[in-house]
């Protein structure tokens, strides 16, 4: 072949490999466009945002922090932050469970609000917000009962067995409490989210100050995420719409926390730590709701930009994808971590994955894991991602996008939310 032939296969290839980029970038373009088009005209963008945020944030913080240790043919959990406590801000970067409950308050306070100008009972209004909740988790206690059984039946330490399934399953107490706060939105829309905090703040002060018993401390988790929900309820109400409000929660929510830490004995990390006595998570304590203040004052201040930025198609596309996925990948990236630590164990110990969290190496073999996490996840979204959109669709109406179909007869176009 010439020197000119070869010029122009190498010619040829280049511009195949543009346009094939290119057609990349133009059919997502064109498939965020069409998920803007579906996007009912009145919803607040920054809303799913901050929710999508939130799962993400829990999913990443999750994988960071938690390690399942190969030791002596058992697994183990351990934590990074137990061997290098310097590394205790990711706790602060990746606890957003405040957020969560900070928007879903204010979701369901909106929602029932218009489920009563609707004259929809609250009895229809409650089982399709649950039904929404629980009808993903059948999945997930079906095969981790299975999951169970079998590794007994095959011989597995008990002891592995138990630390699986109490990771796999470890996100349904949130369920739970979301459930519980849920249900009584009725209750909770007027409430001055001032009430569950000074219920915290008076927990604390009878089991730390006063020696008061420990098992005290578990009415807190109902008051500890009352405060950001009933904050969410506050936002429906106006109240937090200048951005003074965001300033203040930020601001206070922040000194406050550096005092408990700094001056009272609180852990500087906002989720537990092995071999810690006190853990800021669970139970929740005084330090990690001001935190979750704080959290909730930059959520707030930040809902202007987040409404600009989701104004982009391919960001907008992105957070509606999580927002109509989350509860499958808030149940399901555990087992996505584990799964993929079981079928390592296939190829020895390997770093960041089997061994002990406790050097800079470990970090970083651990960040070339998480793609990895990420494509279990997704597995288990393409698998169980039915449970989410199929099991809930009777009760169901989310109003994130709107899928138009031609009806059976061809003659008509019905909108479904999905």
């Amino acid at each position: 072949m010439t020197d000119v032939g070869v010029r122009d296969v190498r010619g040829v290839r280049e511009v195949r490999e543009v346009l094939g980029v290119r057609g990349v970038r133009h059919a997502v373009r064109r498939g965020a466009e069409r998920v803007g088009a579906a996007t009912p005209a009145g919803r607040d963008r920054a809303v799913d945002a901050l929710r999508a945020a939130a799962v993400l944030g829990v999913v990443l913080g999750h994988w960071l922090v938690t390690a399942l240790v190969a030791d002596s043919g058992t697994l183990r959990t351990a934590s990074p932050l137990q061997h290098m406590p310097w590394l205790t801000p990711v706790s602060w970067m990746f606890q957003t469970l405040a957020v969560f409950f900070l928007v879903g308050g204010h979701v369901a306070t909106r929602s029932l609000a218009s489920a009563r100008a609707r004259g929809v009972p609250y009895h229809h209004w409650l089982t399709a917000r649950l039904t929404r909740l629980f009808a993903p988790v059948a999945a997930v206690l079906t095969l981790w009962t299975i999951a169970a059984l079998a590794l007994l039946l095959s011989g597995a330490e008990f002891g592995t067995v138990r630390t699986l399934v109490k990771l796999a399953l470890s996100p349904l107490w949130f369920l739970v409490v979301f459930a519980a706060l849920t249900a009584a939105t009725p209750l909770l829309t007027r409430l001055n989210p001032l009430w569950p905090l000074a219920v915290v703040l008076h927990v604390d002060l009878l089991r730390f100050g006063l020696g008061g018993p420990s098992g005290l401390g578990w009415v807190n988790v109902a008051a500890g995420w009352l405060v950001p929900y009933t904050l969410g309820a506050a936002w429906t109400r106006g109240e937090l719409e200048r951005r003074r409000a965001g300033w203040i929660l930020l601001a206070g929510g922040a000194a406050a926390t550096a005092g408990l830490v700094a001056w009272a004995g609180y852990p500087a990390s906002m989720v537990g730590v092995p071999g810690e006595g006190t853990s800021n998570l669970d139970p929740p304590t005084l330090a990690v709701v001001t935190f979750g203040l704080a959290q909730c004052g930059l959520a707030l201040l930040l809902r202007e930009r987040l409404r600009r930025a989701m104004r982009r198609p391919v960001a907008w596309a992105a957070v509606a994808l999580v927002n109509l996925s989350a509860m499958t990948v808030f149940l399901w990236h555990q087992t996505a971590l584990m799964a993929t630590t079981a079928t390592g164990l296939l190829a020895g110990h390997l770093p960041g994955l089997h061994t002990v969290p406790d050097s800079l190496g470990w970090v970083g073999a651990r960040l070339l894991w998480l793609p990895v996490f990420a494509l279990a996840l997704a597995v288990c979204w393409a698998a169980f991602r039915s449970f989410e959109q199929g099991a809930g669709g009777r009760g169901r109406r989310s109003r994130v996008v709107r899928a138009h179909r031609p009806s059976d007869r061809g003659a008509a176009v019905e909108a479904r939310h999905v």
